[in-house]
């Protein structure tokens, strides 16, 4: 396994400040989480800032995650006293319920002002779950840089939605060190860190052998394998053969092989996966 993977650039920790200076403005938070990876993509220093807070998690790009599976994370995320939904921040699906939700908590809030104001937002969450792109969907617009790398949010952006809520949106914030391996290993199969400071061919076999574990017809029916070998790195050369991921003197192309199912799983073209489940 790959381990001690460790991204934290200079931008994160002034996010961190910036999150605590400015969450006594804000009346809810939501986090937006990636359905796919529910535990490794919330962050724990999130949860230490945020508090008590009131707080909408997002589990966004349900469509590339096993629905049943979404729907238990949401209920589990409700039995802990937040509100919960999935989305598809890309398409829009979600939305109008997401609208639905602030709304109402606009109202519970405003009972108890004297003089009414705008609902004030904060929007956080790992980089490349989706952030940019469901801000972009609450607006009407192309507000702010969306992109499928982490880091293309750099700063922070007071934004106007559609209904006239306030929305403060901040960059993606990982935290220094993952205690976890498995953590950092689950960001890295869904972008959320950057390839390049990775071991693209290490890293798209180990998804291959968690694939082949939990989606083993899913990878066979992909990759139209007869069968799955005991070993990932076996899958990994049977799978390059049949994808012609070969160079000269018939050697597997082993970074072309580690990309290409790196990106397939992060298109969902390989299938509706999940790789955490709800224990």
């Amino acid at each position: 396994m790959i381990e001690n993977i460790n991204w934290y650039p200079g931008h994160m920790k002034k996010t961190r400040e910036l999150i605590q200076e400015n969450l006594k403005l804000v009346d809810a938070v939501i986090e937006v989480i990636d359905a796919r990876i529910p535990v490794s993509s919330r962050n724990p220093i999130i949860d230490e800032l945020v508090k008590a807070k009131p707080r909408i998690i997002v589990l966004n790009k349900s469509d590339l995650a096993d629905e049943q599976i979404s729907k238990t994370w949401e209920e589990a995320f409700r039995k802990d006293g937040n509100r919960a939904l999935s989305m598809n921040c890309m398409s829009g699906t979600g939305v109008k319920e997401l609208f639905r939700i602030l709304e109402n908590m606009a109202a519970e809030k405003n009972k108890e002002r004297v003089m009414q104001r705008a609902f004030r937002l904060m929007i956080v969450g790992v980089p490349n779950v989706g952030k940019s792109s469901l801000i972009n969907r609450m607006t009407g617009r192309k507000s702010t840089k969306t992109g499928d790398r982490p880091g293309v949010t750099k700063g922070k952006q007071w934004i106007k939605l559609q209904n006239n809520m306030q929305l403060l949106d901040t960059p993606g914030i990982l935290w220094p060190k993952f205690e976890d391996p498995a953590a950092g290993l689950n960001l890295a199969f869904c972008g959320s860190i950057k390839d390049e400071i990775l071991d693209v061919p290490t890293l798209g076999m180990e998804l291959i052998g968690v694939l082949a574990e939990h989606y083993p017809q899913l990878l066979q029916q992909r990759y139209k394998l007869a069968e799955l070998a005991e070993t990932p790195l076996e899958n990994m050369e049977n799978m390059a053969l049949k994808r012609g991921c070969i160079l000269p003197g018939k050697r597997i192309d082993y970074e072309r092989i580690g990309r290409l199912v790196l990106d397939e799983f992060r298109g969902g073209k390989i299938g509706r996966i999940t790789l955490e489940t709800y224990r």
